[in-house]
């Protein structure tokens, strides 16, 4: 449902993504809140517990682009008490499991038979 928000939010804006480009995709979030900078503001912070989970861990790796995540997050509000708690509670949770999307990369011998047994 999130990614949905998300690309209704963009085409209310008028942007419309090709069928290849993920809405929750930092790019083309970023690029979004180019086009529009208040809408762009206002998903940034919506989502601010995990940028700034992002933004930890790209540090934490030492990778190159932490500084663009510390760049990000220098436009957006300081984290206070439920945005940490956020921050917190989404690292506990780990990444969540992919639902869509794998279908046509999972090997043969883990779909399920069409017959409803195991293969």
């Amino acid at each position: 449902m999130a990614l949905l928000r998300l690309k209704q939010t963009y085409a209310a804006a008028g942007l419309c993504l090709s069928d290849d480009e993920l809405p929750d995709h930092l790019a083309v979030v970023l690029e979004f809140a180019a086009t529009d900078p208040a809408a762009g503001h206002r998903l940034l912070t919506e989502h601010r517990a995990g940028l700034e989970l992002l933004r930890l861990a790209l540090h934490d790796e030492q990778s190159p682009w932490a500084p663009l995540l510390d760049s990000v997050s220098a436009t957006l509000p300081d984290l206070e008490g439920d945005d940490r708690a956020a921050v917190a509670r989404l690292a506990a949770e780990g990444p969540p499991e992919e639902q869509v999307g794998l279908a046509p990369y999972t090997p043969p011998q883990y779909m399920p038979d069409p017959a409803g047994g195991p293969r």
